[in-house]
């Protein structure tokens, strides 16, 4: 089941390379929610209202059906077909083939991609299935690793990560309004050292407080990249519910979407608005 919320108000400000949106008066964003974790399927209906409400884009919003346990149904991808930009939260689903078919051409045409967190491991075939391959999907298209494990492992539940911007990143559009330094609830996401690759933009570091783990290190936590199709990635592994009450996550987050389409300037920001859903972890099935 998805929606899709129309708005009134003119887009303005857009020009771009490969993947971005041009002369668009109000694009398009499907935003794909479906990781049985972090209650995307609540924290994206709220940012793409805010979106539609005060920055003048048309949005539809995908869930997994009938629940986020659902990891083999995400109905409306077709959607994507007609998408400007393709914002996604995903974790480990295994979409039947004519589902997936719609990401594959979406990524495919070197339109832009957003990603938070768990869709670093996306997908989760068994070995043997034809579309296996697809659990590495963060490799082409986010520049993140190869599914979780294999260096890919978190800091611990109880631990939280202090942001920073990276260095040489300060003057970065994106990082326009976002605190030098700021608290998160996320367990920092450890990717080094192969990802994000040597080509992308680190816009932000991460910091383990409390780390569960020894030798806890500084790690990447935001970046921009251009991948194998030549889309322009926004790419964070942060994304817990708490982390949008953050109002520099919220505006690192509206500020990806706004460069990921080729918006030129700085973003009008229009102030922190209400999220409030609270982490709910692994809901039985």
């Amino acid at each position: 089941m998805f929606v899709t919320l129309l708005v009134l108000a003119a887009f303005y400000g857009f020009a771009g390379d490969s993947g971005a949106v041009k002369d668009s008066p109000r694009p398009h964003i499907v935003f794909v929610a479906g990781d049985n974790e972090y209650g995307s399927e609540e924290t994206f209906p709220l940012l793409a209202a805010e979106l539609e409400r005060n920055y003048g884009v048309r949005v539809t919003v995908l869930k997994s059906h009938p629940d986020e346990n659902s990891e083999e149904n995400i109905p409306g991808l077709e959607a994507l077909e007609r998408a400007d930009l393709a914002v996604l939260y995903l974790r480990w689903r295994r979409l039947p083939k004519d589902q997936l078919e719609h990401l594959r051409r979406y990524l495919e045409s070197g339109r832009p991609v957003v990603a938070f967190r768990t869709t670093t491991h996306a997908f989760n075939y068994p070995p043997g299935h034809e579309l296996e391959k697809w659990n590495a999907m963060a490799v082409d298209y986010l520049g993140g690793p190869p599914g979780w494990g294999r260096g890919h492992y978190h800091y611990g539940h109880r631990s939280t990560t202090v942001v920073s911007h990276a260095p040489g990143a300060g003057g970065n559009p994106l990082l326009q309004g976002v605190a030098k330094s700021f608290a998160t609830p996320s367990w920092l996401y450890h990717v080094l050292p192969n990802f994000p690759p040597a080509e992308a933009q680190v816009l932000l570091t991460g910091h383990a407080v409390d780390s569960e783990k020894p030798g806890a290190v500084d790690n990447p936590v935001a970046w921009t990249w251009k991948n194998r199709a030549g889309g322009r990635v926004f790419m964070t592994t942060l994304g817990h519910p708490g982390d949008f009450d953050v109002e520099s996550f919220q505006r690192l987050v509206i500020n990806g979407i706004h460069w990921s389409l080729g918006r030129s300037g700085k973003v009008r920001w229009r102030g922190p608005f209400p999220m409030n859903v609270k982490y709910h972890g692994f809901r039985k099935r």
